[in-house]
């Protein structure tokens, strides 16, 4: 019994480690979230996503590292894996007839917002001469799913960190003006909750921006179920991840042979050389949170055709949007305003123009097909 205790020590050691490293940081998360809860509630035109991102980036303004050392392992926890779990509770009280209906519904926008980006990323790049790595993330980000995409992609095509850095932060950037904006937008164009559902499932960038301003919809509009159509439509668009880095793989594999430099670079590298597929990995490429959320929904669906009161899932929606809120109080103290318009205008160009090539082509499409 001694033996197998002390085999346990270890791990117990390792979980109260992990926990003291990020209590501070999601204790500085949860204390910006918690009042920004409650005034979403009186204030539901804005909502609390809002609240908490404007005031993680007014924070951030004046709390400069390395005072906020200690906080930032907690900090970069809430801005992703509590966000994934917001998402995963969204999935307990959605059937999978309901994923599939939506999913299926939302696909001709899909794929046109993604072509879209992608065409527009291609051709601003070539006319404003820059690398075609940053170019690259730029487009896949903006298309896809913002950070979760340009950390996939990057691997494949062998990125820079600085492209990788400048890329994210772009994209962050119009993910909160798209959390900020959007929700007024399409009030002002009189759009249903499922159609701002769509909308923003389809023209918001980032999973976290997606969720905050389909929460401030439904905020504004007491009964709506708009987050859960964007967080499927969003879903459904991340999982064309899989398929483009696959074709970048392919492309950067033979790119690779075909350049002798690179090729010799690669045979006195430890790092194994690119293969057929390049660096394509589908664990890299399809998130684990997304499995999960189809779990929950699968459970969901079992207890309804046992006859469970659809009630029982209330309160996982409820703590949903409370963590939505947390991870996005986490995002502001993340984004760096003044840094980002510093450091360079081509890249912040080409991000609003994929933003704006993306906003119009998912109106455009919504309108065309009578989804409005």
């Amino acid at each position: 019994m001694v033996p197998a205790l002390q085999r346990h020590r270890p791990l117990e050691r390792m979980n109260v480690a992990t926990l003291a490293k990020n209590l501070p940081g999601l204790t500085v998360c949860l204390a910006i979230a918690a009042p920004c809860w409650l005034v979403g509630q009186l204030f539901p035109l804005i909502g609390g996503p809002v609240f908490a991102i404007v005031a993680g980036m007014a924070i951030a303004v004046v709390w400069k590292q390395p005072s906020r050392r200690r906080t930032q392992p907690g900090i970069a926890l809430a801005g992703k894996k509590v966000l994934q779990a917001a998402v995963v509770l969204l999935g307990f009280g959605l059937s999978l007839a309901q994923v599939a209906q939506v999913g299926l519904t939302s696909l001709p926008i899909i794929c046109s917002t993604i072509a879209a980006a992608l065409i527009v990323a291609y051709a601003l790049g070539k006319a404003l001469g820059m690398p075609a790595g940053i170019s690259t993330l730029i487009g896949v980000g903006s298309s896809i799913c913002g950070g979760s995409a340009i950390a996939a992609t990057a691997p494949v095509i062998r990125a820079k960190d600085g492209d990788i850095a400048q890329a994210i932060s772009v994209i962050f950037l119009f993910n909160v003006l798209a959390a900020l904006i959007f929700p007024s937008l399409g009030e002002t164009l009189g759009m249903s909750n499922e159609g701002f559902g769509l909308f923003a499932g389809t023209a918001v960038n980032d999973t976290s921006s997606v969720t905050a301003a389909a929460a401030a919809w439904d905020g504004m509009h007491p009964g709506s179920n708009a987050l859960d159509h964007a967080t499927i439509v969003k879903l459904t668009r991340t999982l064309a991840i899989v398929p483009i880095t696959l074709v970048l793989g392919i492309w950067a594999a033979r790119q690779e042979r075909r350049d002798p430099v690179a090729l010799e670079a690669r045979k006195n590298s430890v790092v194994k050389p690119a293969g057929r597929l390049g660096n394509f990995s589908l664990r890299r490429a399809l998130p684990p949170f997304i499995v999960l959320f189809l779990a929950a929904s699968v459970i969901t669906t079992a207890a309804a055709s046992a006859g469970a009161d659809q009630a029982l899932f209330e309160p996982f929606k409820t703590l949903s949007k409370f963590l939505i809120v947390v991870s996005m109080a986490a995002i502001g103290l993340n984004t760096d305003v003044v840094h980002l318009v510093k450091s360079g205008g081509k890249p912040i160009l080409m991000g609003f123009v994929c933003w704006a090539a993306i906003t119009a082509v998912s109106l455009g499409m919504q309108y065309a097909l009578g989804l409005w």
